[in-house]
């Protein structure tokens, strides 16, 4: 496959779309409060409903149908779901490796930010950025990956992964705007930790095209389907819950579900 081929351009214009979300967010903080919002918490749920489904119904299942016309079952299996577990692992182990403190999901709601001091609020600002950029490098690979095999699977789920890098960009904006009081400051912050996710796609298109293949494909697919299950359960479900009321974020969850339900059989 080409670099400069339509289907490897859609893919990224895609993936920038999904990461620079994050700027949407960085505008949102200076209008609105940063949690406890029922749009928030259903969207929020929308996009780990859409991720988990596609998941686990299309993704995976797709890598297995692939790997059985060269292999048994059982190994088509087998080597699907290393691939799936492959993914759970790196986005597990950037987890642990972001200290806790520093780490969004492991962090007080974005409203305690506000309580904290000008310095504290800087370098919080700053790593927030950092970490988050750590973590959307491998999301921006998984849309890219997904786009490059399949466009119109993929536009929920760079859908889902945008409306998920809003919060991100808010937890970002906020503390670097109270502690500068610049917004121009908070938004550019906001607006660079989303930079990864392209960055990502970019490395998949340099080092992965020249040995694309079908079966690089399907195991990327697999791959893609552990990172997105593990940040909808890690990341989307729980913040989900904590920025606004349960019935909102499980009627987001299941409304996320029917959306790729019905949208995948009418494919």
């Amino acid at each position: 496959m080409e670099l400069f081929s339509e289907p490897v351009l859609v893919a990224l214009a895609l993936t920038a779309v999904a990461g620079l979300s994050t700027g949407i967010g960085g505008l949102m903080s200076m209008v609105t409060r940063a949690s406890n919002t029922r749009f928030l918490s259903f969207a929020l749920g929308l996009s780990g409903g859409v991720m988990v489904y596609v998941s686990l119904v299309d993704l995976l299942p797709e890598c297995i149908a692939a790997f059985s016309v060269s292999y048994e079952a059982k190994t088509a299996q087998l080597i699907s779901l290393a691939a799936f577990f492959a993914g759970v692992a790196l986005i597990a182990l950037i987890d642990f490796l972001i200290p806790e403190e520093e780490n969004l999901h492991e962090s007080h709601p974005f409203e305690m930010l506000e309580h904290q001091n000008g310095k504290r609020m800087g370098r919080t600002g700053l790593l927030l950025s950092l970490a988050i950029g750590v973590h959307n490098f491998p999301e921006g690979l998984a849309t890219f990956a997904s786009a490059l095999e399949n466009v119109t699977v993929a536009l929920p789920i760079v859908v889902a992964i945008a409306i998920h890098n809003i919060p991100e960009g808010i937890a970002v904006a906020v503390p670097v705007l109270h502690s500068t009081g610049s917004r121009r400051k908070a938004f550019l912050a906001s607006f660079a930790s989303g930079m990864a996710e392209p960055l990502g796609a970019a490395f998949g298109a340099l080092f992965l095209l020249p040995f694309w293949s079908n079966e690089l494909g399907a195991l990327l697919l697999a791959f893609v389907a552990g990172i997105m299950v593990y940040i909808s359960f890690d990341e989307l479900l729980p913040s989900s819950e904590r920025y606004g009321h349960h019935h909102f974020a499980i009627s987001g969850v299941i409304a996320g579900m029917a959306i790729m339900a019905f949208g995948l059989v009418a494919l």
